[in-house]
């Protein structure tokens, strides 16, 4: 079975490592960065299908990330995830929705329990 490659972008390291427990469970491969300057250059060397990301973070949030990524012709699945108002989950779906065909947006509130996460990384066309 090939394995898809999942990028986390959260700024909270233990966050990061479970995402990549459950993942790795599920025949991911994944990397991980807490800084999201980082995000471009990894996005297009390691090519993930998919991406938890964090919406609130500094330096660079998230709504900045979809911006981007909704400006490449590549297909992704983003699974936005806030601690914050759920509103922002909301405000980030409807751009993604309104700038790009590719972008898949699973929106989800912290704390993300296990079975949630498994249930988003199921899904077909990841």
């Amino acid at each position: 079975m090939t394995q898809q490659r999942l990028l986390v972008v959260d700024d909270d390291p233990d966050f990061c490592e479970y995402v990549r427990t459950v993942a790795e469970q599920k025949n991911y491969t994944v990397e991980t960065i807490q800084n999201p300057l980082d995000f471009k250059e990894l996005f297009q060397s390691f090519n993930p299908a998919v991406i938890v990301l964090d919406l609130v973070m500094p330096e660079m949030d998230g709504i900045e990330i979809i911006r981007w990524l909704a400006s490449k012709d590549r297909p992704v699945h983003v699974v936005l995830v806030t601690g914050y108002d759920p509103r922002y989950v909301l405000m980030a779906d409807k751009l993604a929705m309104d700038r790009s065909e590719n972008l898949k947006i699973s929106p989800i509130e912290k704390p993300l329990h296990v079975n949630t996460l498994v249930r988003i990384l199921q899904q077909p066309n990841n």
